[in-house]
C-alpha cells in the first residue's frame, strides 16, 4: 500500500497561525541521515493519510526536492477543536529495519461469550514489531473464535506477521481472553437475639438502680 502526501517546505520564520488558518498542518521531518526539514500539508490530506495509516505504515512524502520514504512519528492536536496542529515525520533510509507498534483489529465470534457467559478481555491493543518499513502491515486481524472455553487464551505467538517482518512483543503474551464475572452474594449477618435481650436488661437495670 503507497500512500502518498504532498507537501511543501516552508519558511522556518512564517506564522504557524496563519497557516493553520489558510486549511494547513505545519510540520517537520528528519531522520538519521537527514536534516530537519520544516514543511506544511493540506490539513484535509493529511488527516486522511493518517486515518489511513496511522503511525506504523509508510508515508511518500512528495516534496520540491524529491520523495521522502517517512513514518509519522508524532502529531499534536488542538485539546479544543481535536484537529492536527503540527506533525512531525521520521525519514527512512532505504534497507532500514524499524521497530513500531501495529494495532490489534478483533473480529469474528467467540462462543465461550456467546454460548457460556463469558466476557472478552481485549488485554492487547497493538504488538511491537520489526522488520523493513515496506514490508509492515497497517494491522493484525485477532480471530477471536478459538475462544471456546472459560479458560481459552489467543497469545501473541499465534501472530504470523509477513515475511520480512518479526515480533518483538514476547509470544507468551496475552492477546485476549476470557473472564467469568464472579457472583457476590452477601451474607444476612446472623442476629444473637439473646445477647441483645441481655444488653437490653442490663441496662434497663443501670437505669432504675439507685444513686448514692
Amino acid at each position: 500500500m503507497n500512500i502518498i502526501l504532498k507537501g511543501e517546505t516552508r519558511d522556518p520564520k512564517s506564522k504557524l497561525a496563519a497557516l493553520r488558518a489558510q486549511g494547513f498542518v505545519p510540520g517537520v521531518y528528519y531522520g538519521h541521515k537527514e536534516a530537519a526539514t520544516p514543511c506544511v500539508f493540506a490539513l484535509n490530506e493529511f488527516k486522511k493519510v493518517w486515518k489511513a495509516v496511522g503511525e506504523s505504515a509508510v508515508v511518500t512524502l512528495e516534496m520540491p526536492k524529491g520523495k521522502v520514504s517517512a513514518l509519522i512519528h508524532e502529531v499534536q492536536v488542538d485539546p479544543v477543536k481535536g484537529q492536527p496542529i503540527h506533525v512531525d515525520f521520521y525519514a527512512l533510509e532505504k534497507g532500514q529495519e524499524v521497530s513500531v507498534n501495529i494495532p490489534l483489529e478483533f473480529t469474528g465470534i467467540s462462543g465461550a461469550v456467546k454460548d457460556l457467559g463469558g466476557s472478552l478481555v481485549k488485554v492487547l491493543h497493538e504488538v511491537e514489531v520489526k522488520g523493513q518499513p515496506e514490508n509492515l502491515p497497517h494491522s493484525f486481524i485477532i480471530d477471536i473464535s478459538p475462544l471456546v472455553a472459560l479458560d481459552s487464551q489467543i497469545l501473541a505467538e499465534s501472530i504470523v506477521p509477513p515475511k520480512g517482518v518479526t515480533l518483538v512483543t514476547h509470544g507468551t503474551d496475552v492477546v485476549a481472553a476470557i473472564a467469568v464475572a464472579k457472583e457476590e452474594v452477601e451474607e444476612a449477618p446472623v442476629i444473637d437475639l439473646a445477647s441483645i435481650e441481655v444488653e437490653k436488661k442490663g441496662k434497663k437495670e443501670e437505669e432504675e438502680a439507685p444513686t448514692e
